[in-house]
C-alpha cells in the first residue's frame, strides 16, 4: 500500500461496496413497504445476490493479497527472514490480513445463503469483525512517521471503527435501514479517504509535494474529511431516490398473477425461517 494505486486499490474496493449496500439496503426497504411484491424484492432474489457478493468480496481480497505479497519489493509470502535476521515487509503483511478477514467475510455470506442451519445475522457479525480488525491494524501502522501521515491514518482509523460498531448494532438490531445507510456512508467515506490519503502521501506524477510537518495541512484536511462526508450522504441520497422511483415504476408494471404466485413462495419461506 506504500504507493498511490495502493491505496487507490482498497478505496475503489470500498466505494463499490459502499454503494452496493446502499443500493440493497434500500432495495429491500422499499419493497418492504410495499404491500405487493415482485421478484425484485423476493429472498430468492437477495439469496442469489449475497451469493454473487460473497464472490465478489473473495475475489476482491484475493486481488489484494496478491498485490501486496507479490508486487515488486513484496514479501512474496515470506514473513521472516533468518539470514539478516528481521521482519519481512511487515506493513506489507498488515494489508494482506485486512484483505484476508473481508475474503471471510465473502465466504460467510455465501455460506449464510447456501446452509440454512447456518444464521444469517452471522454476515453481520463477520461485517464488524473485518472493520474492527482493519481498525486495529491501521491504529498500530503509523508508528515514527511524520505527523501529517499519522494524522490521516488517525482519521481512518476513527472512520473504520464507527462502520464496525454501526455494524455491529446491525447484528443486534436487523431490517433497521437507517443503521444501514449510515454504516454504508462510512464505508463510502472509508472509500473515499483512503483515495485523499495517496494524493497527500504519494502524489500522482506531476502534481505538488504535501509538507508532512505543516499544521496548516492538517486543518485544511480536517475539513476536507467532513467533505467528503457530506458528499457520501449525496451519494446515499440519490441512490435512494434512484431505487424508490425503480421499485415503483416496477410494481406498477408487474403482473397481479404473478404477484399473487410470488407472495405464496414468499409465505412458505418465511415459514420455513420461522421454524
Amino acid at each position: 500500500m506504500g504507493s498511490f494505486k495502493g491505496h487507490a486499490l482498497p478505496g475503489t474496493f470500498f466505494y463499490i461496496m459502499g454503494i452496493w449496500w446502499a443500493l440493497k439496503s434500500v432495495l429491500k426497504y422499499a419493497c418492504k413497504r410495499h404491500k405487493r411484491t415482485s421478484y425484485l424484492g423476493s429472498k430468492a432474489l437477495f439469496h442469489r445476490i449475497d451469493i454473487v457478493e460473497g464472490i465478489i468480496l473473495i475475489c476482491m481480497a484475493l486481488t489484494g493479497m496478491l498485490g501486496e505479497q507479490f508486487i515488486v519489493g513484496g514479501p512474496h509470502l515470506s514473513l521472516y527472514d533468518y539470514k539478516k535476521g528481521q521482519w519481512v515487509q511487515l506493513l506489507g503483511w498488515h494489508h494482506t490480513t485486512m484483505y484476508f478477514f473481508f475474503g471471510l467475510l465473502g465466504v460467510a455470506n455465501i455460506l449464510c445463503s447456501t446452509i440454512s442451519s447456518i444464521p444469517t445475522s452471522l454476515s453481520k457479525l463477520m461485517l464488524s469483525n473485518a472493520l474492527l480488525v482493519e481498525a486495529f491494524i491501521f491504529y498500530n501502522h503509523t508508528h515514527g512517521r511524520e505527523i501529517l501521515d499519522i494524522f490521516v491514518h488517525q482519521l481512518l482509523v476513527l472512520i473504520i471503527s464507527l462502520a464496525g460498531l454501526l455494524a455491529f448494532l446491525e447484528f443486534l438490531i436487523r431490517h433497521n435501514v437507517i443503521l444501514e445507510l449510515l454504516r454504508a456512508s462510512f464505508i463510502l467515506l472509508q472509500g473515499s479517504w483512503f483515495w485523499q490519503i495517496g494524493f497527500v502521501l504519494y502524489p500522482p506524477s506531476g502534481g505538488p509535494a504535501w509538507d508532512l510537518m505543516d499544521h496548516e495541512n492538517i486543518m485544511f484536511l480536517t475539513i476536507c474529511l467532513c467533505w467528503h462526508y457530506a458528499f457520501s450522504f449525496v451519494i446515499i441520497g440519490v441512490i435512494y431516490a434512484f431505487v424508490i422511483w425503480l421499485v415503483k415504476s416496477r410494481l406498477n408494471s408487474f403482473c397481479p398473477s404473478e404477484v399473487g404466485l410470488l407472495k405464496n413462495v414468499e409465505r412458505e419461506q418465511e415459514s420455513e425461517e420461522e421454524m
